[in-house]
Order: structure tokens, then sequence, then C-alpha cells
């Protein structure tokens, strides 16, 4: 039978008639295998509702019991991973292996906020003037939402929640339409895990969900992940409603290959980062600059590499890239292969003759699915399309540098500044990389430099939009804000009116 996804308001799935749905698709047989209920403004107000109400008693709750309940959570899902991951492929279309890393990596941040106790240990100052006491809380903000893209669908929205649920906020989270489900199952985890009803509510839809949760003035906070116009439009407009906002955005993600690299392990790499997930990832590896002379060695090992991809439906074991989510996003990402070759771009490897795998396997019929194999171009310069868009899908793209000057230039002139990467074996010129590169996140020899969780994730320049990153000591603050007190407990025997102004001795 075809499921149905609803909302889930104040600790229970929605038993309205949605005025509005969508189709739920499976990528690798392109067939669709549900639907899900769009929400209209009643919707949202009544999960909005449902967190304020929730709120008080929340933030009442001691941190020792909500550590009892987070632990519970984490191991709930750490024991149910495979199920989550499951969910993903089906709606997502990546491999069971890289749905289970995403699962892993979203656990992460969950394990870091159960040390939310030491996590919000205010600072103390004791005689900071004669009998004087200054100190600092950190308090929640009230109900919070998080609006998700389609690309991880368990990962994204768990950089967020477990910190603002630990801190004391309440929660309404936005997933995407595209694939829903893991929103609502982890919905119903949080309350087998023994969280009270309507701290975490899920609502579904489109830009109507998301234009009430940014206007509606009980909503406190607002993160977004997403493409770069959408992460403007989110920050433009929560931030004029007077809301706290982080929106982080697209990418143009570079890695720099020197000519005393390890050219295997760099190929690896670039195989690696850009063709998981599909190509689908915000930290994917879309450019890599090879600075001269290694350009052409490199291009014929990634050649060899990508040849030897097995591109088939997520739940064949033998699968190591999956379809795109949609059949229109596969026709956009598609076009750019048309766009680089209009340009002038040389096309190593074509992605739209990959062969598809798996079927004989798993019984998945593919000749309907959203695919497109792993695609490289070979001398792309900065006016492209294929260079200056992000295209979010499997096409790798090759620009040639001269030197290391060159190459760094082509990065800081970007509009984006999520991730980069450079591969060498000198530390000297990786420190200076390091030092003078502006993007937020840089690998050294690595080629996702995604933060473990008490670090915090997050780009500059166009590829975010607010002063905070996610998860981590800024997760930390953002889902909290400051109160200073100061006091003074007075010896009776000192009373007296005094009209001074008040003095620090």
């Amino acid at each position: 039978m075809s499921k149905h996804v609803t909302h889930w308001i104040g600790g229970a799935e929605w038993t309205g008639v949605a005025d509005r749905r969508g189709d739920i698709h499976d990528p690798a047989t392109g067939a669709v295998s549900g639907a899900v209920d769009f929400a209209s403004v009643r919707e949202v107000d009544d999960a909005v509702a449902a967190a304020a109400a929730a709120f008080p008693a929340w933030r009442a709750t001691s941190l020792a019991r909500r550590v009892q309940i987070l632990f519970n959570f984490r191991e709930l899902l750490n024991g149910r991973r495979d199920e989550l991951a499951s969910i993903i492929t089906a709606e997502h279309g990546k491999v069971h292996s890289d749905a289970l890393g995403e699962v892993a990596r979203g656990l992460e941040v969950v394990e870091f906020a159960c040390g939310i106790p030491h996590l919000l240990k205010g600072g103390f100052t004791d005689s900071a003037s004669t009998s004087v006491e200054v100190y600092e809380l950190q308090q929640p903000l009230g109900p919070v939402a998080i609006i998700s893209p389609f690309n991880f669908p368990a990962m994204v929205p768990m950089w967020f929640f477990p910190l603002a649920i630990a801190t004391g906020n309440t929660v309404v989270v936005k997933p995407s339409e595209k694939d829903p489900s893991s929103a609502n199952w982890l919905a119903a985890l949080w309350q087998e895990a023994g969280l009270p009803d309507g701290v975490f509510n899920v609502v579904h839809g489109d830009k109507v969900a998301v234009d009430r949760l940014l206007e509606h003035p009980d909503v406190k906070a607002v993160s977004f992940v997403g493409s770069t116009p959408i992460a403007r439009y989110v920050y433009e407009n929560g931030t004029r409603y007077g809301k706290r906002v982080q929106a982080l955005g697209g990418a143009k993600n570079h890695m720099v290959v020197l000519p005393d690299a390890d050219l295997d392990l760099a190929a690896d790499a670039a195989v690696s980062a850009g063709f998981g997930s599909a190509g689908e990832r915000c930290m994917a590896v879309s450019v890599l600059v090879a600075v001269d002379p290694v350009g052409d060695e490199l291009i014929a090992k990634i050649t060899d590499r990508m040849a030897k991809l097995r591109v088939g439906p997520g739940c064949a074991q033998t699968s190591e890239m999956g379809p795109l989510v949609t059949g229109a996003h596969r026709d956009k990402v598609t076009s750019y292969v048309d766009a680089g070759l209009s340009a002038g771009a040389t096309l190593v490897v074509d992605g739209r003759e990959h062969p598809i795998d798996g079927e004989a396997q798993t019984g998945v019929d593919t000749a309907n699915g959203f695919w497109l194999g792993p695609t490289l171009f070979d001398h792309v310069t900065p006016e492209m399309s294929i260079y200056t868009d992000e295209i979010f899908g499997p096409v790798l793209s090759v620009v040639r540098a001269h030197t290391y000057d060159d190459a760094l230039e082509l990065i800081n002139t970007n509009p984006y500044g999520n991730g980069t990467a450079i591969f060498t074996n000198d530390g000297g010129a990786a420190a200076k990389f390091r030092n003078e590169v502006e993007v937020g996140m840089v690998g050294i020899n690595v080629p996702i430099p995604v933060p473990v969780a008490y670090y915090s994730f997050g780009g500059w320049k166009a590829s975010l939009f607010g002063d905070s990153h996610a998860y981590g000591p800024q997760g930390v603050h953002f889902f909290t804000r400051t109160k200073a007190v100061t006091q003074r407990w007075l010896d009776p025997s000192h009373g007296g009116v005094n009209l001074g102004f008040p003095q620090n001795v």
C-alpha cells in the first residue's frame, strides 16, 4: 500500500484532512510510493501552539531529567539506526551505507547534547565589588523552527534539535516534502524516549509552511539549511519579524591538488567527495583545482576510478552511488552537462552513459529511475555555468591552475565559502593555505572537512546568513540567551538610604 505521511503535532499524528498533498517517489524506480500532507497556516499555527504550550514545563525541567531523555533517545536511535537508514534510502535514493553514515553523524550531535549540564555552566565572579557577586545564566528562547533540506533528511535536523531541546526550547521541524518520513520517525522515537508531548513537532509542506514559521510571533528562532537564494530569503524575512536566524546556504567547494601531493590519495578523495550521495551534498567537492603539472596524470587516475563505480539502487549491497532525488532535479543536473559542452569544456566522462547495476540482485525496475552517473569535465573556466552554479549532482569540474597563488585566488574570489580542501605533503603550504583561504571549513588531505560535533559547522560569504554556525559551542549559543545577574546580600546593620550613584569599589 502507498504510504501516507502527515504532521506530528502535540505528541500525535494529525487526524485532519489536508487541502493539498505532494507525491513521494522512490528515486530508484521513479514510481510514486506515497503522499505527504501539505500544511496550511492553520496546521502550522497548531504546531507552534503545541510547542508554546509545552515550553514552560520543559524549560522548568531539570537538566538531570533532560539528560536522561537525551540518553534514552540516543540509545534508541543507536539501536535502530538501520531502520532509519532504510527510510532514507527509500525516499532519498542514497545507498544504504551512506544513509547509515548520515545517521551516525547526526548521532554525534545527540551525544554532544548529552553533555548539556557542562555546556550550560555559566561564569561566576565573587567579590566583583564589595560584597557583590556577578554571574551569567544561559536560558532558552522558546519555540524554535528547523527548516531542513532533502539531501540529509535525518542528519541536518539533528544538527539543530538535540541542542535546541537540551537547552530547554521546544521545536517545530519542517522537513523537505521530497523525503518527509524520517522526521516523523524521529518524532515517534522522541516520544518513546520520554520527551513530553509538544516539545517536538513536525509540519510538512512547502512555501506556505515556511512563510508562516518565519512570520509567526511565537517562533523565536529559525535554523535553515538549503540553497543560497532560499537561505537569504529565510534570513531576511525571519529577521524582519524579529527572529534569531541561522541560514546555511549553498556551496562551490574547491579541492586544490599541489604537485607534491600523493596523486592516488587525491584521486580517491576526489571521486569519493565528488560522487558520494550522487553529489547531493553541500560539502561535496564540485571543483578540483589541479596545480601544474599534475592535471593530466590526476585526471587519468580519476577517470580510471570513475569507470569502476557501481551505480544502482540504494538497497543493493553492491551499489556505491544511487539515483538523484527527483526526476526534475535529475533533468536540471543533466542540463548542466549540455551547458558545459556548449561552453567549450572537455567532457572526459559522460554520466549519461554510465550503466545502472543491481536490478538483477534486488528485483528493482530501474528503467524509470532518476539516474545520472558520475560526470567529469576538464578545462573548465570560471565564467562557465558548470563552475559558477551549485549543480548539486554528480558533476566534477577540473580547473587548471599554474601556481598555488592562482588556485588560492580562484577560491577567494568565489562568492561561496562553505568548504575547501588542499592535498599536499608540504606542511608549510598547508599552513599557508589554512590561514589565507577565505572559507569556513578547511580540510588538509581531508576532502569533506565536516567538523566533529564538539566544533561548529558553517561557511563564510554567501554560504551563511547570520552569525552562528550549526551545533558545537555556537549551537549552544544560538539556542540560548544570556542573562547577567549582579547580586549583593546586605548586612542588615549597614542599611539606610543612599541616593548616590552606585560605584564599584
